[in-house]
């Protein structure tokens, strides 16, 4: 980022000279953008201003309390630590750490000291929840989806989620760019900061993990190599070919895997291959009967069931739906 816009950023504003005084927070928002009678209290999306995307560096000196707001947001920690506090969870935060809050969420934060810049992405978009970008990854792939719906069960209140950006240049990269033509203010700077908004957000699902829960016995570390496989090898594999690999009984080995991920070997395989057959859909021009080839389906009839079955739409209807953007 360049030095005048860092130099800019770490410029004392009234309100920071206020609390710097006083250690205490100081309402930096009018009344009308809050939500009345609302508790915690809760930012409508009233100073937009005719604009999708808001952005603003947070003031130091002093704790943000407890709120929440009608709009997605992202807290990135541009320098410095601070402490977020989020549905009662505390969160530590270092330089490069981002936070994508789900609507509603509600949040604190602790006092960013002098050196401290936090960068506020707020954007509006009825479309986009954040169910919806963390299944973006796993669109196209069954053991991801999997553990993403395991994690997503055990902790069903969670409506955030946290990137540790520090060593990743390209994310860092694309926030500098929306910062500074929020700030910089050159012509079409809205146009182009929806365009790296949405550049962001896909690579942020792109680089999200959904770690594997510890397995709790012999079993499970089987099931999860089975999904593995058929992550990795869906055009092709089948049972047998995974019972003589790892040396077990084909029956055994589909036993298994039903009890441990709740499908059958072959219920699981032919999601994987409908998954691949929509991401082809929506990436290229191959005609659909090569695509059924491509991803191991033999059956056109089946295919087109399955299809259908897995995403409530026809393969030409997919195609249709997806020259409109999520902007």
């Amino acid at each position: 980022m360049e030095q005048a816009l860092m130099h800019h950023l770490l410029e004392l504003n009234d309100i920071e000279k206020r609390q710097k005084k006083t250690g205490t927070f100081i309402e930096d928002m009018p009344a009308e953008a809050y939500v009345k009678k609302k508790q915690p209290k809760t930012l409508n999306d009233s100073f937009f201003q005719n604009k999708d995307i808001y952005v603003s560096r947070h003031n130091r000196f002093a704790p943000y309390p407890m709120h929440t707001h009608t709009f997605l947001e992202i807290n990135y920690l541009l320098q410095g630590q601070i402490d977020e506090n989020i549905n009662g969870k505390k969160i530590h935060l270092t330089q490069g750490d981002l936070i994508l809050l789900d609507v509603g969420t509600s949040h604190s934060l602790g006092t960013l000291a002098e050196d401290g810049i936090l960068i506020n992405i707020s954007f509006m978009d009825k479309n986009i929840s954040l169910n919806f970008l963390k299944n973006l990854k796993g669109s196209n792939n069954i053991l991801y989806q999997f553990l993403l719906n395991r994690s997503l069960d055990r902790d069903a209140s969670q409506d955030y989620l946290i990137f540790r950006t520090e060593h990743n240049q390209k994310i860092r990269q694309i926030l500098d760019e929306i910062i500074a033509e929020y700030y910089n203010q050159a012509d079409f700077s809205d146009i182009v900061i929806k365009s790296y908004l949405n550049i962001l957000i896909t690579q942020l699902i792109r680089n999200y993990q959904v770690q594997a829960p510890q397995a709790e016995n012999s079993k499970q570390d089987l099931a999860y190599e089975l999904l593995e496989d058929i992550a990795a090898e869906y055009a092709t594999i089948s049972l047998q070919d995974l019972a003589d690999r790892y040396a077990y009984n084909r029956n055994y080995l589909s036993n298994v895997f039903k009890e441990e991920i709740g499908l059958t070997f072959s219920e699981a395989l032919n999601q994987q291959r409908i998954m691949q057959a929509h991401n082809l859909l929506l990436s290229s021009d191959l005609p659909i009967s090569t695509i059924i080839d491509r991803v191991g389906i033999s059956n056109k009839s089946f295919f087109y069931k399955k299809y259908f079955e897995q995403y409530h739409m026809t393969p030409k209807e997919s195609r249709k739906a997806n020259q409109t953007t999520i902007w």
